[in-house]
C-alpha cells in the first residue's frame, strides 16, 4: 500500500548496454507500466471489496484477512527468487511467464465459488507478481537508452507505483458497486492478455546469467511466515491455548530457523544475511515491517468501519481514502528535496509521531462517529506521516550498500513491506476477533488500532536507537 521500492530483484539499472534496443519506446513503456499497475493495484483493489466478498463466500470476520494476506505472503516471500529467476532464464521470458500466471489466476479467482478457491487464486496471483515485478524494472534498462529517455521512463514507472494504491481503492469501489466484486479480478484479464500479446513482439530480452535458484530458502521463509500468520488468525477464533495454534507457531519458528540455516550456506541466498550486519539497515527493515503492519491493518479495519458502521458503498469507501492518499502523494514529491538537507533520521523522527497520532485518534471511533468527525482527521495525520517516512527508510537501506547487493537490499525492503503487512494484519486480527465477539465491530476496531499504535511506537524507538544520522 505504500510507495513501491524503486529497485526490485537483483539487477541494477546501469548493468545493461547503453543503447536503445526498441523501435517502439512508447508501446514498450506502456506494456511495462501495465504490469506494474496490475501488481500494485492488486494489493489495494481488494480492500474495498472485502465486505462483499465476506458475504458472498462466507468468510469469517477474522478469516477475511487471508484474502489480502495470501497475495502479500506469496508476492513478498517469492519476490527475490523471482528476480533471480529473471537473471538465469532471461527477464523478458520471466516477465511473460509471471504475467501469464497472474492473468490466469485472476480469471479463475473471479469465478470463485468458495473461500478456499479464492485464496488459492490469490496465492497464484502472488506467485505471478513475484515473477513479473522484478523483471519489469530491469526491462526498462534493456529497452531504453541511458540518459533522458530512461529517466522519463523511470519517472512514469515511479508515478504509476505511487498512484497505484489510490487508483486501486477507487477502481475497486467502482467495479464492486457497478458490477460485482468478481470484477476486481476479471479486470486483470484483458490487460494481461494485451501485455502477453505485445511483450514478446516489442520487448527485448536481457542477457542470461548462470547460477542456481535458492528454492530451499524461498520455500522455508514463505511457509514459515504462512505458519505464523495462520497461528495468529487461528488464535483469534480458537484461543491461544489451542493445540493447532501452538503447533502453527512452533512450525513457523522452526521453518524460519531452517531458513536462516539455509541462507548461511546458499551460494546465492534469496536474502543475503550480510545485509543485516549494519545496524541502521537492519533497523530500517524492521521499521518498514512495522509501518506496513500498521498501514495494511488501517486499510483493512477502516474499510470495515466505513461500510459496516457508516453504511458507505464500496465506491464511497474508496473515495473516502483519497484525501489521505493525495496528501501522501504530495509529501512523497516533497520529501526527496528534504532528505539531503535534513537527513533520513530526522525525517523519520518527525513522520512516525504523526502516524502515531493518527493511530491513537482511530482508537476513539464509536458507532456515533461520522466520516468528517472521526475518520478524516486521523487519515490526514496518517497520510502526512507516511509521505514523510517511506523515502527515508529506503535511503537508509541503500546508504553504503555494496553495488552487488543493491538489488537484493531494495528487494528485501519490499519483501519486508509485503510480509510485514500480512504478519501485522494477522496480529491485529488476533486481538480484533475476541474484541469483536465481546463488544461489537467498533470495539474490535478500537482494540486493533491500539495494538497498531504500539507497532508505530516500536518503529519510533527502533529509529531513535539504531538509525543514526548519516549521509543521504
Amino acid at each position: 500500500m505504500s510507495q513501491q521500492t524503486v529497485q526490485m530483484g537483483e539487477p541494477s539499472l546501469d548493468s545493461e548496454p547503453r543503447r536503445r534496443r526498441t523501435r517502439h519506446p512508447g508501446l514498450s513503456l506502456a506494456v511495462i507500466v501495465a504490469c506494474q499497475l496490475m501488481v500494485v493495484l492488486d494489493a489495494s483493489v481488494m480492500f474495498v471489496a472485502l465486505p462483499k466478498i465476506q458475504h458472498s463466500l462466507h468468510f469469517s470476520a477474522t478469516g477475511l484477512s487471508w484474502v489480502t494476506n495470501a497475495y502479500s505472503l506469496a508476492f513478498g516471500g517469492l519476490l527475490l527468487l523471482g528476480g533471480r529467476t529473471g537473471d538465469i532464464l532471461g527477464r523478458r521470458r520471466t516477465f511473460i511467464v509471471g504475467i501469464a500466471v497472474f492473468t490466469l489466476a485472476s480469471l479463475l479467482g473471479g469465478f470463485s465459488g468458495s473461500a478456499a478457491w479464492l485464496l488459492s487464486a490469490r496465492v497464484a496471483q502472488g506467485v505471478g507478481a513475484a515473477l513479473a515485478a522484478p523483471s519489469a524494472l530491469a526491462l526498462i534498462a534493456t529497452n531504453f537508452q541511458e540518459g533522458p529517455e530512461r529517466n522519463r521512463a523511470l519517472g512514469v514507472f515511479s508515478a504509476t507505483s505511487s498512484a497505484g494504491a489510490s487508483i486501486g481503492l477507487v477502481l475497486g469501489g467502482l467495479l464492486t458497486d457497478w458490477a460485482s466484486w468478481r470484477w476486481v479480478l476479471f479486470i486483470n484479464v484483458p490487460v494481461g492478455a494485451v501485455v502477453l500479446f505485445l511483450a514478446p513482439r516489442i520487448l527485448q530480452e536481457t542477457e542470461r546469467h548462470r547460477g542456481r535458484l535458492d528454492v530451499a530458502g524461498a520455500v522455508t521463509v514463505v511457509t514459515g511466515m504462512v505458519a505464523l500468520v495462520y497461528g495468529f488468525i487461528r488464535a483469534a477464533d480458537a484461543g491461544w491455548g489451542d493445540g493447532v495454534t501452538l503447533a502453527a507457531f512452533a512450525g513457523g519458528v522452526l521453518l524460519l530457523g531452517a531458513f536462516v540455516a539455509v541462507e548461511t550456506r546458499a551460494e546465492r541466498p534469496v536474502i543475503p544475511l550480510r545485509l543485516f550486519a549494519d545496524g541502521a539497515r537492519a533497523g530500517s527493515y524492521l521499521v518498514m515491517l512495522l509501518l506496513a503492519a500498521a498501514m495494511f491493518g488501517m486499510f483493512f479495519f477502516i474499510v470495515q468501519f466505513l461500510q459496516n458502521i457508516l453504511g458507505f458503498s464500496p465506491l464511497k469507501a474508496g473515495v473516502a481514502f483519497l484525501p489521505m492518499s493525495g496528501l501522501l502523494f504530495v509529501m512523497a514529491r516533497i520529501t526527496p528535496r528534504l532528505v539531503p538537507r535534513v537527513g533520513p533520521r530526522r525525517l523519520l523522527l518527525a513522520g512516525l509521531p504523526l502516524i502515531a497520532v493518527g493511530m491513537v485518534w482511530f482508537t476513539q471511533l464509536s458507532p456515533h462517529s461520522g466520516y468528517a468527525s472521526g475518520v478524516l482527521g486521523p487519515m490526514l495525520f496518517f497520510g502526512l506521516g507516511a509521505g514523510v517516512v517511506f523515502l527515508p527508510v529506503t535511503a537508509t537501506v541503500l546508504a553504503g550498500v555494496r553495488r552487488e547487493d543493491s538489488g537484493a537490499a531494495s528487494g528485501t525492503l519490499q519483501t519486508a513491506q509485503q510480509v510485514g503487512g500480512a504478519l501485522g494484519m494477522a496480529v491485529l486480527v488476533s486481538v480484533y476477533g475476541p474484541a469483536l465477539r465481546h463488544g461489537g465491530l467498533t470495539h474490535g476496531v478500537n482494540v486493533a488500532f491500539t495494538v497498531g499504535t504500539i507497532f508505530v511506537l516500536v518503529a519510533l524507538a527502533v529509529t531513535a536507537v539504531f538509525i543514526r544520522q548519516r549521509a543521504a
